[in-house]
């Protein structure tokens, strides 16, 4: 079976299930995240290894994680503010989590202190010899890369609507299809048009026509997103904000991408591992995304959406 037959399968299977876990929303859809923070954090301190920087794993991983879960308790809270109780739904049945105020009022000043565990943990663990710089470096790097940045998914879906929504759901889409369909563009434009490199020391495969095609094919994406899946559950935002809020994300998802692979240039590896058929690693699926979420919530705030 060919590499595309491949990718295309598993985003037939993968694609529906994603839409079913952002529609329901809840503690399973953090737990998704969660999980793909894990995964990608681990891949990430992999790469770092095979360059020759141990980061503290446990500690690292446990970051990750606990950053989706800990966007979904403040930004999926229904009570719409700081409580003692914090209630999702699961496929289980109705979850309580009990957190204390003063710790959910004071999250930044509890953010903080990671670089402190962190510090505390590389003094402890790793000699002069070690790089300790660098393993402290790469060990808060990975929770903020590979958990912090896709929770911005988190803050899109409570900011558009409560949970079992399709209208919320839809709009997280809208990056995820934009970058998607940039992708693909970018890769038939490189086919079709070849030309000078992108970035021949990061990326020798990407070219300038691939780039722009991208940002041609985001900019349309986002154009056909809003009449097609917005506007008819009562989402819809004037096109001219959909084109531009398309270019800027089509934009971001190739430095996303680019990022990425100066990563796995460093490690000498052509994929940052072998988790998804076809697709290699998380991060090779997820590596635009980590871009293009953030980018998404702050141009949804700028443009009202949300």
């Amino acid at each position: 079976m060919s590499n595309n037959v491949t990718r295309v399968l598993v985003a037939v299977v993968a694609i529906p299930i994603a839409l079913g876990i952002v529609w329901f929303g809840g503690l399973l859809l953090a737990i998704l995240v969660a999980a793909l923070a894990l995964l990608g954090t681990r891949e990430l301190f992999n790469l770092a290894e095979a360059s020759g920087v141990r980061p503290l794993r446990g500690l690292g991983m446990l970051l990750a994680a606990l950053a989706p879960l800990s966007t979904w308790l403040i930004a999926g809270n229904p009570s719409g503010g700081f409580g003692l109780d914090i209630t999702g739904n699961s496929p289980l049945g109705n979850v309580v989590v009990a957190i204390p105020l003063w710790l959910l009022s004071q999250w930044p000043l509890a953010a903080a202190m990671a670089p402190v565990v962190v510090l505390s943990g590389v003094l402890w663990k790793r000699a002069p010899d070690q790089k300790p710089l660098a393993a402290a470096a790469i060990t808060l790097f990975g929770p903020l890369y590979c958990g912090l940045l896709p929770s911005a998914l988190l803050v899109i879906r409570y900011g558009a609507g409560p949970e079992k929504s399709w209208a919320a759901t839809w709009l997280v889409f809208f990056p995820l299809v934009v970058t998607w369909l940039c992708d693909s563009f970018a890769m038939w434009g490189g086919k079709a048009f070849r030309g000078p490199k992108l970035a021949p020391t990061v990326s020798p495969g990407k070219t300038r026509s691939g780039g722009l095609s991208g940002l041609v094919g985001g900019t349309l994406a986002a154009v056909a997103f809003v009449p097609m899946a917005l506007v008819p559950v009562g989402r819809g935002f004037p096109l001219w904000q959909a084109a531009v809020m398309g270019l800027l994300l089509a934009a971001v998802a190739q430095l996303g991408d680019l990022a990425e692979s100066l990563f796995k240039r460093e490690a000498g590896v052509k994929d940052s591992g072998t988790l998804i058929p076809g697709h290699g690693g998380v991060l090779d699926r997820l590596d635009s995304l980590y871009f293009v979420l953030p980018a998404a919530a702050l141009l949804f705030r700028a443009f009202g959406v949300l």
